[in-house]
């Protein structure tokens, strides 16, 4: 038992753990034709795709959503994560869930780099996966495993140490520039075992560059980051190859069918239509005339792009953050009847990175004067295919929208001004993308968030996320160093890229 624990806290699956999540619904590309008793690379993508989607979606909708003003929660009870104020037992979903899916992608990395399955696409895929999930995973915990995680079943290491969050991202860094480079060869892989881009070898490169860029930026404000971060973000947006257009974007797009049915419709109905949505997510919609909350045609199947139920003819929201005894009431909320369109049964909710953050990050890089372009071009980009993204047949033009709605660029504007107004169009182009919006505010602080009276720590918003219980008997002599350089194993501990 004592080893199984062990196990759990590097977050290791032995290979019969590992194949036994290709469920029968994986049949095709799950069946060798060579009869080896070895896993490939096409058998094990899709599986490790489609369990960390349904960790971080999961997570986002019960999280992110209530930390950000998505979504409130409502109840006067203890650990109301919208009032800053949440268990140590959320901290365990992302923790084991992420780190079980980094044993597959680093399996795939393995098979695809034997000398009968040798395969550079697999490797570079694999890398930028990786970096995906270990960029999720110190951005929400701070220090973390990295440099000996998910080695038990190799290596026998069931105690990993923690890396400081520093060490962590310089070697993203150099995983996704290896990518780019394995990736650049061309090699072909199997359509059917990729569920993001149907085999297109040449858009997770795309994905892989755009990926870069999120997270240089995120570390960019560090003195000891900034002049490498500057001139790579210069580098990779006008030389390497990144995203295009929405085509483009890494979505996991859900078909209903098998393996590929939405971790939503895990959730049960009412839990789904439970929270009430946030004054602050739905007030600038409402008040933009955002075509993402049209008001659905009544006596018909049909209701908005985001599954929004409206109140009495238009949308409301909840304060969050209210003082325990307010009960305010519920009004507008995301509608969960499956046999409608909904967040529950939508395509699109696999999100890992879309085309339209990417433009916002562009359009930050250009405010700076780190990147050729226009701000301006960039930003009313990154609002056009927020949009399109969900409605791609949209007619009306973005800067008549954005007039309109009195959020149109403005060079005019302080530099503070320029980033609320990005930051505030770019939440709305992170919805439902893992705990982006909260990893940005944490970065940024915009956009700027209202604060209700109830709100604990202090009304700061949380810098992280506690590490699961179970690590500190499990892994003791390694986290007690981890606490030593990072700071107390608390909420308001900041992680490394926010210190000042």
């Amino acid at each position: 038992m004592k080893k199984i624990i062990y196990t759990i806290t590097s977050l290791v699956l032995v290979s019969s753990i590992m194949l036994s999540s290709c469920t029968k619904d994986f049949t095709e590309i799950n069946t060798d034709p060579n009869g080896t008793p070895t896993a490939l690379p096409e058998q094990l993508l899709a599986p490790a795709l489609v369990g960390s989607l349904t960790t971080v979606m999961l997570r986002n909708r019960s999280f992110n959503n209530e930390l950000m003003q998505v979504t409130v929660d409502p109840s006067d009870g203890e650990g109301r994560v919208f009032r800053y104020d949440y268990r140590p037992g959320v901290s365990d979903a992302i923790y084991n869930g992420l780190y079980t899916e980094l044993t597959n992608f680093k399996d795939i990395y393995k098979a695809a780099s034997q000398e009968l399955t040798y395969n550079k696409s697999y490797m570079g895929i694999s890398l930028i996966c990786q970096s995906w999930i270990y960029s999720i995973l110190t951005d929400t915990y701070g220090d973390v495993p990295y440099f000996e995680s998910n080695l038990a079943k190799d290596s026998g290491i069931y105690e990993p140490k923690f890396d400081k969050q520093q060490d962590i991202y310089t070697d993203i860094f150099k995983k996704l520039d290896t990518a780019n480079a394995y990736l650049g060869t061309g090699t072909e892989i199997l359509a059917s075992s990729d569920p993001v881009y149907g085999g297109t070898v040449a858009n997770w490169r795309k994905f892989g560059n755009s990926l870069y860029l999120r997270l240089l930026m995120r570390v960019s404000a560090k003195p000891e980051m900034a002049e490498f971060c500057k001139a790579k973000i210069k580098q990779v947006a006008e030389t390497y190859s990144i995203m295009a257009s929405n085509d483009e974007s890494a979505i996991l797009r859900w078909t209903g069918f098998g393996p590929f049915s939405s971790p939503y419709l895990a959730v049960r109905e009412q839990d789904f239509r439970q929270p009430g949505l946030a004054s602050f997510f739905i007030d600038h919609l409402w008040t933009w005339d955002d075509p993402r909350i049209d008001i659905p045609t009544y006596g018909t199947n049909s209701i908005n792009r985001w599954g929004i139920a409206p109140y009495s003819g238009s949308y409301e929201g909840i304060p969050s953050g209210y003082a325990p005894g307010e009960n305010p009431v519920k009004k507008s909320y995301f509608y969960s009847n499956t046999s409608k369109s909904s967040l529950m049964t939508e395509p699109l909710t696999g999100i890992m990175m879309n085309y339209a953050e990417l433009k916002f990050i562009l359009a930050e890089a250009a405010v700076k004067g780190w990147v050729k372009g226009s701000a301006e071009t960039y930003y009313n980009d990154g609002a056009l295919n927020s949009i399109t993204l969900w409605l791609p047949k949209w007619p009306v033009k973005i800067t008549d929208f954005l007039t309109t709605a009195h959020i149109q660029w403005d060079e005019n504007l302080s530099f503070e001004d320029k980033m609320e107004r990005i930051h505030l169009q770019k939440y709305y182009a992170l919805f439902l993308v893992d705990l982006q919006q909260w990893f940005e505010y944490r970065r940024t602080g915009h956009p700027i968030l209202p604060k209700g009276a109830g709100l604990k720590n202090n009304g700061v918003m949380p810098a992280r996320m506690v590490y699961p219980v179970y690590v500190q008997s499990t892994n003791p002599t390694n986290y007690k160093l981890a606490i030593a350089n990072q700071g107390p194993d608390q909420i308001y501990t900041q992680v490394w890229w926010q210190k000042p």
